[in-house]
């Protein structure tokens, strides 16, 4: 059986609410409710999300569209950025980069990428140890942490390179597939909308 880590489609915009807050946007919607119709997430059992509005509300979508429960979890929240709060996308970018770069230290006050990835590691690992493996399930969260996730889990190095952005769809809305029985990757980012209805290893 497979899960789908599935990062939020995009968000509205406000530098004055907290990151965190942010919902999605009309856009960011409509590719959600799409995607919940995908043959994938319809076979799906279980949803768990971070605990971050846009990411519940993509949970939300899935949940209600396939009749399935979800949960939210802060252990599967973005990487900690509150120290800098809204950055304007230009200089976000060289946070970013820097974040990547050198995981072991704390960039402007961010949570550094080896502790966020420990934290969804332990996350992802929770969550399937009380589920059970025969049934597919799904995540709904977010492209840092869904990005050191998919590095811890197939044996890469933090890298930019391996980001949603550098691989998938730049606004989000990106799959990852992985097998439940081994962890392995079986689908790199891809956008919601040209995920094959069939994955090969599964």
């Amino acid at each position: 059986m497979y899960a789908l880590y599935v990062t939020h489609p995009e968000v509205t915009i406000d530098p004055k609410v907290s990151v965190p807050r942010w919902g999605l946007s009309d856009t960011g919607r409509a590719r959600a409710t799409a995607f919940a119709r995908h043959p994938l997430v319809r076979g799906t059992r279980r949803v768990v999300a971070s605990s971050e509005a846009k990411a519940v509300e993509l949970a939300q979508i899935i949940g209600v569209s396939c009749c399935i429960p979800f949960t939210a979890e802060a252990d599967f929240d973005e990487n900690d950025r509150s120290a800098t709060g809204y950055v304007p996308a230009e200089r976000f970018e060289h946070l970013a980069d820097a974040f990547f770069a050198h995981p072991a230290e704390s960039i402007e006050g961010w949570e550094p990428a080896v502790s966020a990835q420990a934290r969804i590691v332990g996350a992802f690992e929770a969550a399937l140890a009380e589920h059970d493996l025969a049934q597919p399930m799904l995540f709904a969260g977010h492209g840092a942490v869904g990005t050191l996730l998919k590095c811890a889990l197939d044996g890469r190095p933090i890298a930019r390179s391996e980001d949603q952005r550098r691989i998938g769809y730049p606004g989000g809305g990106n799959v990852l597939v992985i097998r439940l029985a081994d962890r392995a990757l079986l689908a790199d980012w891809t956008p919601m909308e040209a995920l094959p209805e069939t994955i090969a290893g599964l």
